[in-house]
């Protein structure tokens, strides 16, 4: 069960290798946080990041797990829930694509709307299902400002995130009242081993800074989370910014 500041003595992250959920395992775990699950493909990365969590002091498990086999979802997660309760469920597996690429390959553009967008509503429906059934816990899914508003520079990317967006927000009506709290955290460009290369964009933020936040949204049981949070008035502009303005932006 959560403690009385909402940090979880659970944890199942969904995406185990993400630098942003790794911030948040290893804030967490100083915190109270002591059963920790990494979901993810197998490999070094997956195994490392396990060893390191264990010398924080948690009891750490891995699990082999597959965004892009939904039909494995429940078997998978349901072997991780029978082990006992989870306190919370930590969304965290997208990859950012490469849109000039994507555009010209649509089975690469594809790929990234199922990992994204697909492979999450197949996980967090069997982990809200999981999650209701205990009565208790939290599911926080990583979406992104890029979901907010269409950008010629990355616009499959941002649509998979817009939809995931919809989708956790829904999730979240839906389960108001049974005792599971849903979170949407909304990120800008973070400095990451996904973004390394990239132009950093206004207001780019750190995985620390993103762990910060969510840690602070679980103990105000926060619905939707900005990173930074001046983020929220910036898109809250621009999504009124007229279109044929809008695309001329150096965004």
């Amino acid at each position: 069960m959560k403690d009385a500041f909402g940090i979880p003595q659970s944890l199942l992250v969904l995406g185990g290798t993400s630098e942003i959920a790794l911030a948040t395992v290893r804030r967490l775990v100083v915190r109270r946080t002591r059963t920790v699950w990494l979901a993810g493909r197998p490999s070094p990365g997956l195994e490392s990041a396990a060893t390191e969590l264990r010398t924080l002091g948690a009891e750490v498990r891995t699990v082999a797990f597959d965004a892009l086999d939904p039909e494995s979802h429940e078997a998978v997660l349901g072997k991780v829930f029978a082990e006992g309760d989870i306190d919370m469920v930590l969304l965290a597996f997208g990859i950012l694509g490469d849109q000039a690429h994507d555009e010209r390959d649509p089975v690469a553009a594809v790929r990234v709307v199922q990992t994204n967008y697909t492979g999450a509503v197949s996980a967090g429906l069997v982990s809200a299902r999981a999650l209701q059934a205990q009565g208790h816990g939290s599911l926080v899914v990583l979406s992104s400002v890029a979901g907010e508003r269409a950008r010629r520079a990355d616009f499959i990317y941002g649509s998979s995130k817009a939809g995931l967006d919809v989708f956790t927000q829904g999730l979240g009506d839906a389960l108001h009242g049974t005792g599971v709290h849903v979170m949407v955290v909304r990120p800008g460009f973070v400095r990451s081993r996904m973004t390394a290369g990239l132009e950093e964009a206004p207001l780019a933020t750190t995985p620390e800074a993103v762990a910060t936040a969510i840690e602070l949204g679980l103990r105000r049981r926060s619905e939707t989370v900005w990173v930074p949070g001046a983020l929220r008035v910036v898109m809250t502009a621009l999504r009124h910014v007229p279109r044929a303005v809008f695309r001329r932006l150096p965004l």
